[in-house]
């Protein structure tokens, strides 16, 4: 690999020897039938049946293919590294080899890239993504950690995915210490970022192997949250101590509200002779709306729209009424429930609810009233269909009337448009291409 590639794509293994040729043979029939000059980088963890000697085989075949076998130091995420190390391109594309992960969605992946974009995530879990046929257990253990994930970057829906895009500069100078397999979740905490782009996908479950999840693996995953947190203070010039300091700021926020709440039902109760029920609500729609107008301009520094009541703030409002009465709906079902059910002292009770009510008012308030424009999820009308038994797929592109079919056994594929119902053949094996006009 001593050309200098527009992408590489790295695969880490470990025991991928059922799938590791035809994930090769995927990712360079996609490169091929796009045009996008691309090299792959397999990243090996001393496998120990023939997936190194199957790559170095397959090496023969695709000038573009490398192997890199480490010693030492084994793990999924300590693989990647290494394979952002010895890249040779600007953009690093990281993708599984047991076909979770489609291969067909890369040139989406480049395209948003040189659109512009500093990350790209293939979500599972934003509209036009789902997971296919994992059971119970593992939906929840995926859920949980994703849940805590966002905790850190509450506007990116899977923080957790293995299957990302990304420019050489955002890690460029950063120390990466990841545990575990999560090392997006390291990329995010520590790289220099300013865009993001999410891309749903279907997340399919092996086609051969065993999956490598594990509880240390979940432990891992669970001391690298609390070690992105330490590195967050320590460090400051991150995502994730931008997100503590909004955060703080909400909650003072929030402080302040309850200050004005209990003023105001003073006062209308006191001195206005209101009866206390009917005062209560005024006093809280008060409170709702000095918090959100002191979040608007403060916590989320929206001063462009400061002195107009613009109709976007208008949504940013009702937005954040809802969320604020459905917290306050919240906060009395776990006041009732953990008084009378559990029998813990009222007041305790009170600050519980008000603990978790605070979580919830800013994680969905971050993820919807104020879902800044740094971060850009993939249009819905665009889907992939993928048949990964077949290894065919077709990616269409609703807007622009654009798809693309690739055939990975033939080494075929097609594109279509069909307005001008012109379209590309290629056949990747003789480097042949054939326009037609139909």
């Amino acid at each position: 690999m001593d050309a200098q590639y527009e992408i590489t794509v790295i695969i880490p293994t470990f025991n991928e020897e059922a799938n590791i040729a035809d994930i090769i043979e995927a990712v360079n029939s996609t490169l091929s039938a796009n045009n996008i000059r691309g090299g792959i980088l397999v990243v090996d963890d001393e496998s120990r049946d023939k997936t190194i000697e199957i790559v170095q085989n397959l090496t023969l075949k695709y000038n573009n293919l490398k192997i890199i076998v480490r010693h030492e130091d084994h793990g999924l995420s300590q693989s990647v590294i290494e394979g952002f190390k010895q890249a040779n391109s600007d953009i690093f594309i990281v993708i599984d080899a047991d076909f979770s992960h489609p291969p067909m969605l890369i040139p989406l992946f480049y395209g948003e890239i040189k659109k512009g974009a500093d990350v790209v995530i293939g979500s599972r879990y934003i509209h036009g993504g789902k997971i296919q046929q994992w059971p119970l257990k593992r939906r929840v253990l995926s859920l949980g950690a994703t849940g805590l994930g966002r905790i850190l970057f509450p506007e990116i829906t899977d923080p957790v995915s293995g299957f990302f895009a990304l420019r050489k500069e955002v890690i460029s100078g950063v120390q990466l210490h990841p545990r575990g397999y999560k090392i997006l979740m390291e990329v995010l905490g520590k790289g220099q970022w300013k865009s993001i782009v999410e891309i749903p996908f279907t997340f399919t479950d092996r086609h051969n192997g065993e999956s490598k999840l594990t509880f240390c693996i979940i432990s891992d995953y669970a001391k690298q949250i609390l070690s992105l947190a330490e590195y967050s203070l320590t460090s400051r010039n991150n995502q994730i101590w931008n997100e503590w300091k909004k955060m703080a700021k909400f909650g003072f926020v929030g402080f302040s509200g309850v200050l004005v709440n209990v003023g105001f039902l003073y006062l209308f109760t006191e001195y206005l002779g209101l009866y206390y029920i009917t005062a209560s609500v005024v006093a809280i729609e008060i409170a709702i709306l000095n918090n959100f107008f002191l979040n608007d301009y403060w916590t989320f520094d929206l001063k462009d729209e400061v002195n107009s009541f613009t109709q976007n703030r208008l949504k940013r409002f009702f937005s954040f009424q809802c969320v604020s009465i459905i917290g306050l709906i919240i906060n009395i079902g776990i006041l009732y429930t953990l008084t009378d059910f559990f029998g813990i002292y009222y007041l305790v009770s009170n600050l519980i609810g008000i603990l978790i009510v605070f979580f919830w008012n800013y994680l969905v308030n971050r993820h919807t009233t104020w879902k800044l424009k740094t971060y850009s999820n993939y249009s819905a009308s665009k889907s992939m269909f993928v048949d990964t038994d077949s290894k065919q797929g077709m990616f269409v592109d609703i807007d622009s009337k654009q798809g693309m079919f690739v055939d990975i056994d033939s080494k075929q594929g097609m594109f279509v448009d069909t307005d001008s119902k012109q379209g590309m053949f290629a056949d990747i094996d003789f480097n042949e291409n054939d326009k037609f006009n139909k």
